[in-house]
Formats: structure tokens, sequence, C-alpha cells
């Protein structure tokens, strides 16, 4: 099964996206995510993970994703069903979606 790698060698369009949320939303807004990741993300070929990320003081919610290239991404976004759930994450907070590269990894 595909994990999340975080490796500047992996061959994989990895999204960070931040989410800016009113703290009594952000729970709303996970449950959300957790249900868009389940229903319809993982099933999307390309797929290889995702990661949600909630701020210990409320205000954000991050999504940290894989796909197998930037094309799986692109087509997910694409995706009619995607959409939809991207839409209603929308209405509940601001996001800022980035594709990102590794550039550097530490372990101890």
């Amino acid at each position: 099964m595909p994990t999340t790698t975080i490796d500047r060698n992996a061959d994989v369009a990895t999204l960070i996206n931040v989410f800016t949320v009113l703290p009594e939303r952000q729970r709303e807004l996970v449950e959300l995510l957790v249900r868009a990741t389940e229903e319809v993300m993982q099933h999307r070929p390309g797929f290889v993970a995702a990661n949600i990320h909630a701020s210990v003081d409320g205000t954000r919610v991050a999504n940290y994703a894989q796909w197998e290239s930037v094309q799986a991404f692109q087509e997910m976004l694409a995706d009619p069903a995607c959409q939809e759930h991207m839409s209603a994450a929308r209405e509940i907070a601001d996001a800022e979606p980035f594709l990102y590269d590794v550039a550097s990894v530490h372990h101890s």
C-alpha cells in the first residue's frame, strides 16, 4: 500500500494546501476533507496519500497530499466530484493550494 514518503528523490507531486478557518469551523473542515479523501480522492488514478493536519490554535488546517504526477493531480482537479468537495471546503475556509518539491529532509 502506498504511503506518504518525504524524500528529495521521491517521484511524486506534493500538494500542500493550507486552509485558514474560524476556530469554531475547524472540526467541520477536517471532517469534510477526511470524507472527501475517503469517498473520492483516494479512488482517483494517481492518488498516493493524503494527510490532514489541524493547527492547535484552531485557525488552520493543512492537507499534505501526494500524487503520482502533476498530470494525475491536474486530472483530479478536473473531476466534477472532486470539484464539488473542493468547493464545499472553500465555503468553510480560505485555501492556499500549491505544488511543492521536497528541498531538504533531516532526521536525527
